[in-house]
């Protein structure tokens, strides 16, 4: 191409551009010329629709969170509308008589409000166009000020103010299933319990709402819906639940002080109540417990000087500590409580037919170690059930002996020990590396694990097992949610129980549920009986690290009525304040006191003439490990 044909293509560009350029310069003459006549002919009309358009040219429309209820549709948590007084000082400080009509009107109706800092503020923020005044307000409270606003012969200047919509999360039972509800941060998301776990649920999406001018210079808007979050319907029994906390805090006022002055009842108690039909969670609690409606308040557990003391770190620690679920994320040894599964696994692989009987003479050597029997003088010969009604380590022992160790790893992992429940909640401890598998596992290891020591488990991991046990055979994944429902009752989703696998046979659960009557009619729960009722159960004992310390955990697993399971307790008692905290007698006592309650309430009616409670002394299950030299960690080589 030469040069002279470059030259005349650069040419045309030239005057393209200048056409274009022109253009531009008279659209923008004109728009100048539109807005000068504007201002001339009606500037005063458009200054206002500018200004009193400002505050919501572009004004977020809050969502509302769903509710979260009982199975019965009782609100445990729900979202109240409130308002917030907002100021545009652009508006205000603009004019003068505005602000003084406005400035009034608002200390009319607000009279804690001094005119004096509102007018201060206004005049020296002249550029802002939002200040929320006040916040959180109902609307009987703002209604004086709107009917104003809107509409008032004594202040017809008022304007440049607007309520701003949100909405604040209210827990109508306070402390009610305070770690399983849970609430929510500043920012609206979940924080614990079904609040985290079904925060996508509950979160709604924010609508908008666009404010602009039209042709005539007319206020016109464009407005997208907020769309409100869904409810979650929980599996929760709020009487249930009422009834469990209600006990939990009579035993801990009952013991408080009893033998440490100092200390609450317990360092915690929890119980959890379980259909063992379908995996619901029918109450969870733990305590102490905290306020939902002011979770980071620390003033009923530290003095105000152990509170000045701490550091943001150290107030976060404390804080998470009350707010823990005990149910799913502490760890701890079961105790005897898991003889019902070393039995179970060995009736089911085979090993044990039911009529075996074992002669208890007070221990077992075994590697090397000499591992006691709660009844250090033994218990003499023992039928199968009578192993598990008198709690006898040493017969245990036997049991795992006979099983061996890699079946008894085979049943522990079919009871899913080591292994997550999967339920709905967040935080629950994983517990893999706090049990042995078939490459660790020594005879030692295997005889203290027969009996529920050397090995961690969850209450809801225990609680979910132990269904598994005596309805037949299914493990149901444990849930704390039934359905999810829109903002006019319709079912969205429904959390339909899911069987994660089968543990035993249905002859087995048979036998262990007899057996397990039988702990509570003559062996070492018989205060977990109550008159009328067929209830099946076991206890546990469990000496805490380091051992020699005095400090035991207690237990109780039980069910109703023993022919057609229908419900399921557990209750666990974590270093109850007693001098002697070896008492199994302070979970079948509490326990006793929940079914006496809840058994009616569900309709669960009598059925014979049962004890209902005679003499125990509730000791049992705790064992002692010797060597000629010392006495063995009870962590074993884990």
């Amino acid at each position: 191409m030469g040069k002279k044909t470059v030259k005349r293509i650069q040419m045309k560009m030239k005057r393209k551009l200048s056409v274009v350029f022109a253009i531009i310069t008279l659209a923008f003459l004109a728009l100048i010329g539109r807005i000068t006549y504007i201002n001339a002919v009606s500037g005063e009309k458009y200054t206002k629709i500018v200004l009193s358009q400002q505050s919501y040219d572009s004004r977020t429309i809050a969502c509302r969170r769903g509710d979260i209820t009982d199975i019965n549709g009782t609100i445990l948590a729900t979202s109240r509308k409130v308002y917030g007084l907002v100021i545009d000082s652009k508006i205000l400080s603009a004019d003068e008589d505005m602000e003084k009509a406005t400035v009034a009107a608002i200390c009319e109706c607000f009279e804690d409000l001094d005119s004096a800092e509102i007018t201060e503020y206004i005049d020296s923020h002249t550029s802002s166009s939002y200040h929320v005044l006040v916040d959180e307000l109902s609307y009987d409270e703002i209604s004086d000020l709107v009917a104003i606003d809107e509409n008032d012969e004594d202040y017809p200047n008022v304007g440049g103010i607007w309520f701003e919509e949100s909405y604040e999360r209210e827990y109508p039972y306070s402390t009610l299933a305070a770690s399983l509800i849970g609430f929510t941060s500043s920012d609206g998301s979940g924080m614990l319990g079904i609040e985290s776990s079904y925060d996508d649920e509950l979160t709604g999406v924010n609508g908008r709402e666009y404010g602009y001018l039209n042709s005539d210079s007319d206020v016109e808007s464009t407005v997208i819906d907020a769309e409100d979050g869904y409810s979650v319907v929980s599996t929760i029994d709020v009487n249930i639940q009422s009834i469990v906390e209600e006990k939990i805090e009579a035993f801990n006022k009952a013991h408080a002080g009893a033998y440490d002055e100092d200390e609450d009842g317990s360092a915690n108690t929890a119980v959890i109540v379980a259909d063992p039909n379908d995996g619901s969670i029918l109450a969870m609690a733990n305590y102490p417990s905290f306020d939902l409606s002011n979770p980071r308040d620390l003033s009923e557990y530290y003095t105000k000087k152990q509170i000045a003391k701490m550091d943001e770190d150290e107030q976060y620690e404390a804080l998470n500590e009350i707010w823990q679920n005990y149910c799913v994320t502490e760890t701890y040894e079961p105790g005897s409580t898991a003889k019902v599964f070393t039995v179970a696994g060995g009736l089911d692989s085979g090993v044990l037919s039911g009529n075996e009987t074992y002669v208890c003479d007070g221990y077992q050597n075994v590697g090397g170690y000499k591992i006691k029997c709660s009844h250090v003088y033994g218990h003499g010969t023992l039928t199968l059930s009578g192993a598990i009604e008198q709690s006898c380590n040493d017969a245990l022992m036997q049991i795992a002996a006979q099983m061996g160790v890699e079946l008894f790893c085979h049943y522990q992992n079919i009871f899913n020990f080591g292994l997550r429940t999967g339920i709905d909640l967040p935080g629950e401890a994983l517990t893999s590396g706090l049990i042995y598998n078939e490459d660790n596992m020594d005879s030692a290891s295997l005889a203290t694990n027969s009996f529920g020591q050397n090995f961690n488990c969850t209450m809801i991991q225990l609680e979910a097992a132990f269904s598994s046990v005596i309805n037949g055979g299914y493990y149901y994944r444990p849930h704390v949610v039934d359905r999810i429902v829109d903002s006019e009752g319709n079912t969205v989703e429904t959390i339909d129980p899911v069987v994660l696998k089968e543990t035993v046979s249905d002859e087995t659960c048979e036998l262990l549920r007899e057996y397990l009557y039988q702990t509570v009619e003559e062996g070492t729960a018989t205060d977990a009986a109550v008159k009328g009722y067929t209830i099946g159960g076991k206890t546990g004992t469990a000496e805490k690290l380091p051992r020699g310390n005095g400090k035991y955990l207690v237990s109780f697993i039980g069910f109703a009525p023993v022919d057609d399971p229908q419900v399921v307790v557990y209750v666990v008692i974590d270093e109850p304040n007693d001098e002697n905290q070896a008492q199994s007698s302070f979970a079948t006592e509490l326990a006793h006191d929940l079914f006496k309650e809840i058994l009616p309430y569900m309709n669960i009616f009598k059925e014979d003439s049962s004890s209902g409670g005679s003499s125990s002394s509730g000791e049992e299950g705790v064992s002692e490990y010797e060597t000629d030299e010392s006495t063995l960690d009870a962590s074993g080589d884990q």
